[in-house]
């Protein structure tokens, strides 16, 4: 049976992750929340894979706070570079393949037409640079890796944009949206479900990989079809701007190609507003 570490298991895709494994039951899964592992305490990553014998490893864990990290420089790359630089390591020694996320913030938002893999990276915040760095050490390290950037994760677990959106239509209050940003808001069971066909497939086309839904829109864009999905428009006033000032730069526009995906995972597109219409209907 094949044996796959989850590591960050508690965070928004680790449950993403948590429910799609009910439908894998030929999979042995260890899901590890930060308390369970810290990923950071390297001779306890080693104590685990020499007990363990996994296959497969996710990492889900990461410094995601892209405000913060301005002023947590240290901390995110630690989190981001160095750290998975060790996972990297150990799942070398192991002979395991790791699977990890990154994040569209790799790129500056230069361009008008979805990035593709081979793109030049050139990150404008410090999550983003951390992020990159953790690629790196990958890609250097590892030959048998699939590295997953995406973009605008949401889901029903944790702190995102679905649920901020949602609370404040909740709470009644009116608020500002900025259409100064263009992506692709990505469903994470949609992104969890691709790593585990992954896994399940046994897939060897190993590399670095983008995956996103399908469309583009920008963050007002999102914000009115989750309310107008949800039938929230009595309860929440909502306003355009063209600028929201922020301590961390964002890429004006960070869209995704996911075509190599498509071609080489085998996975079907789904545009991004009838992923949201799912989750929420579910």
């Amino acid at each position: 049976m094949i044996s796959v570490l989850v590591t960050g298991a508690n965070g928004q895709l680790g449950r993403c992750l948590q429910d799609a494994s009910e439908k894998y039951p030929q999979l042995n899964f260890f899901f590890a929340s930060r308390n369970q592992l810290d990923i950071e305490d390297q001779a306890a990553v080693t104590a685990l894979f020499s007990e363990k014998k996994f296959d497969y490893c996710i990492n889900t864990a990461a410094y995601t706070n892209v405000e913060k990290a301005e002023s947590e420089e240290k901390k995110a790359f630690n989190s981001n570079a160095e750290t998975v630089k060790n996972l990297a390591l150990t799942c070398k020694a192991s002979k395991a393949t790791l699977i990890h996320i990154s994040t569209d913030y790799v790129f500056d938002g230069k361009k008008t037409t979805p990035y593709i893999e081979s793109d030049a990276t050139n990150p404008i915040n410090v999550y983003g640079a951390s992020k990159w760095k953790g690629e790196q050490y990958i890609q250097e390290t590892c030959i048998k890796y699939f590295i997953f950037r995406t973009s605008w994760l949401y889901s029903t677990y944790g702190h995102n944009f679905l649920n901020s959106i949602l609370k404040f239509a909740k709470e009644r209050k009116a608020i500002s949206i900025t259409t100064e940003q263009t992506g692709a808001p990505t469903n994470a069971n949609d992104l969890a479900s691709v790593l585990l066909q992954v896994i399940a497939s046994e897939n060897k086309k190993y590399g670095l990989y983008h995956y996103s839904n399908t469309g583009e829109a920008t963050w007002y864009d999102f914000a009115k079809a989750i309310i107008d999905y949800s039938n929230q428009n009595h309860a929440i006033k909502l306003a355009k701007t063209d600028h929201y000032p922020t301590f961390a730069a964002r890429p004006k526009y960070s869209v995704l190609n996911t075509e190599k995906t498509v071609k080489n995972i085998n996975v079907q597109k789904k545009h991004w507003k009838e992923s949201l219409k799912t989750i929420l209907k579910n």
